[in-house]
């Protein structure tokens, strides 16, 4: 791992309770920026109105930390809309919005278009699949935004527990084994070309918070390459020391099939494609974490470079052939 990642580590990672929620709302009340946390969502009826109850609840009721709640609804063919606005968020539908600029399908876009339908300074993303929602995810990657005026975009990192209806052979929670597309496609990729973000935990993680003046001047990948295309960017924009995450626990949430996946690695390969003509650096190693006693706990790994010639380059296997 690369000391300047090494440094960051120990000066950017932190946990949900490094920032009791007092000290958040000083902040807030001393700064006076404004939150607004977005739910993108897609067929999430089952999921979606107990993610706004919670952060009405605990974040807007019992202390005045949220602004203001959006649902953006990218056409759901169930009662996502109308279980988000009972919860008591604001509904937006994504063709609502700019409709002078036709929409398509996919996750970024409906980030991009949410920019202008809600207005804090402080820009939160939720995924509406989460189960068993905790406040914590919203108030661990607002909270260094809050407090540190240095800190410009913050990722959620957690454990991602894998059941066997996902594929865990077992039935049991397998602790780790979420995140498969982060740990075959976009860790390989952020390690070898841009290897100043390898110590992101959930790099492609869909709960982070960022201030609106960074947001607003980043391009947005309108598909599943959102999450890489704006960590890339955002290092290039503001450096690294500007980004940090906070680690909040455990995710539990719908986890998708093979062939989603697929098409999602795809989308984050050609994202990271676009970017690789900015010019990079290709280290072969690779970060990955375990949790320890301490938290997250980085392990580095050698990527195997060398390639064996063609069998018909070999002296031994010609003459065998011969004789």
């Amino acid at each position: 791992m690369l000391e300047e990642v090494e440094r960051w580590l120990s000066a950017r990672s932190w946990s949900v309770s490094d920032r009791p929620i007092q000290q958040l709302l000083s902040a807030k009340h001393a700064t006076g920026q404004s939150v607004s946390v977005v739910l993108p969502a897609l067929d999430e009826e089952a999921t979606v109105g107990d993610i706004v109850t919670v952060i009405r609840r605990d974040l807007m009721g019992r202390v005045p930390l949220v602004d203001e709640i959006v649902v953006v609804d990218s056409g759901s063919s169930d009662r996502t809309s109308a279980v988000a606005a009972a919860a008591g968020a604001r509904v937006v539908h994504r063709d609502a919005i700019l409709p002078r600029v036709p929409a398509v399908p996919g996750k970024g876009e409906v980030l991009w278009r949410s920019l202008l339908v809600t207005g804090g300074d402080i820009v939160c993303f939720v995924d509406a699949d989460l189960r068993e929602f905790s406040a914590d995810f919203v108030t661990g990657i607002v909270g260094p935004l809050l407090t540190d005026p240095g800190v410009h975009l913050v990722k959620a990192m957690y454990d991602r527990p894998l059941t066997m209806s996902d594929g865990c052979a077992s039935g049991l929670p397998a602790a780790g084994q979420g995140g498969r597309v982060t740990e075959l496609m976009a860790r390989p990729l952020l390690n070898m070309h841009w290897p100043q973000l390898a110590g992101f935990v959930q790099p492609l993680g869909g709960e982070y918070a960022a201030r609106r003046s960074l947001l607003e001047r980043l391009p947005f990948p309108v598909g599943y390459g959102v999450e890489l295309g704006m960590l890339v960017d955002s290092l290039h924009l503001v450096g690294l020391d500007a980004l940090a995450q906070v680690d909040v626990g455990v995710r539990r949430h719908r986890h998708q099939d093979g062939r989603a996946l697929g098409r999602m690695s795809a989308a984050i390969y050609r994202t990271a494609q676009l970017r690789l003509a900015r010019g990079h650096l290709v280290r072969p190693s690779l970060v990955q974490f375990e949790r320890g006693a301490d938290g997250f706990e980085p392990r580095t790994y050698s990527v195997d470079t060398e390639e064996r010639p063609p069998m018909t380059e070999i002296a031994e296997y010609a003459a065998r052939r011969v004789a």
